[in-house]
């Protein structure tokens, strides 16, 4: 059978790849209510189509933190790539150099900055940043990306500590032992290949680096420290949106993790809205985004109506690579490329600057009728 949607290489991946992998990949904190509710949270808005508007021609570029992208989908942080894939990072970034959009680097990744800049030194590359307990190792990180060309750092923050993942703990969840976390030497990358008392390697790593002291403070540190554009990965409410403007980070990721961290919180699509609202009210020029529960060009046109520049994926990115690497990866971006450019089109619309929030409703306003 022909793969013609991102569900179709879901479905491919989950029947080859090895438990302890699509585990890792495919599972979210606690009961799963808000993974489910990821994807689900979309289906409640509707589209608005606008007729007769001529959109012979259209444009699906979009400027991002000052450069030209082709199509406003990029490639969000997952760790651990070669599991799914042996050219892992490699793939996947080579990928969005082909298609001339974002592709944002896991400090938890089986390929190291170095590697991923020398397989696409094209391709808009930031980097995925957690602050450490060890702030010598966070300086290391930063000054190895600036070097190799990344365009922005991306701090996540809502990773005080890794959420509970029960298919990871049942699984007792290490990193197969040919694989290395490659931006770290010694202790600190073997960590993840050990479990200790039932706990999972990757948690075992995590309690060991991060800091679960972090406050603002330490973001406007890392805003002296380094002269790339700060995005703030995590956001999900005004007033985190309001912190992040006051302190003028350059762009905010609206994400709850991919649903990994807690269950019960709003799904991205959901908080999206209170976010643009602050983030326009603060008047300054900070970048909104938004990443999870991306399945298709509808959900990429939703997003953009409800305010964001952009959408992030990261499981159908690895979907892709599970399939046939970088020509997986670069197939799940065209499908999703073309999904949206016929919604663009059957909604009335020749450019991402006509994507406007008259353009779709919830439900409800149905409902009443």
């Amino acid at each position: 059978m022909d793969l013609v949607c991102v569900d179709d290489f879901e479905v491919h991946a989950r029947n080859i790849l090895p438990k302890n992998a699509l585990d890792y990949y495919k599972s979210g904190a606690g009961q799963e209510t808000t993974l489910d509710n990821n994807r689900k949270a979309f289906s409640k808005l509707r589209l608005r189509p606008r007729c007769l508007t001529n959109v012979n021609s259209r444009d699906l570029t979009t400027t991002i933190l000052g450069r030209k992208i082709a199509i406003p989908v990029g490639i969000s942080p997952t760790a651990m790539q070669r599991m799914a894939h042996a050219d892992g990072e490699l793939a996947n970034v080579k990928a969005a150099e082909k298609h001339n959009t974002v592709f944002i680097l896991s400090t938890i990744a089986t390929s190291s900055i170095e590697e991923v800049a020398a397989a696409a030194p094209h391709a808009i590359k930031w980097f995925q940043l957690y602050i450490y307990n060890d702030r010598e190792v966070t300086l290391g990180l930063i000054k190895r990306a600036e070097q190799a060309g990344f365009k922005a750092l991306v701090l996540t923050v809502d990773t005080p500590f890794f959420g509970i993942r029960y298919a990871d703990m049942r699984n007792k969840f290490t990193l197969p032992p040919h694989l290395k976390l490659a931006n770290f030497q010694g202790e600190k990358a073997s960590k993840i290949n050990e479990t200790k008392d039932g706990i999972s390697g990757l948690n075992n790593y995590v309690n060991g680096l991060f800091d679960a002291s972090l406050t603002w403070k330490d973001v406007e540190w890392l805003m002296r420290v380094t002269k790339l554009p700060i995005v703030l990965k995590g956001i999900l409410t005004k007033e985190d949106a309001n912190m992040a403007c006051d302190l003028g980070v350059a762009g905010i990721i609206v994400s709850n993790h991919g649903a990994r961290q807690v269950d019960g919180t709003p799904a991205s699509i959901e908080a999206l809205p209170e976010i643009i609202t602050e983030v326009e009210k603060s008047g300054k020029n900070v970048e909104v985004y938004l990443d999870g529960g991306i399945r298709d060009g509808t959900d990429v046109f939703k997003a953009l109506a409800l305010g964001a520049k952009m959408v992030f994926m990261g499981r159908p990115a690895l979907w892709g690579l599970a399939h046939s690497g970088q020509k997986g990866v670069e197939r799940i971006l065209d499908i999703l490329k073309m999904e949206f450019d016929s919604t663009m089109a059957v909604c009335g619309c020749s450019s991402a600057a006509d994507i406007t929030k008259d353009k779709i409703t919830h439900e409800s306003t149905y409902s009443k009728l």
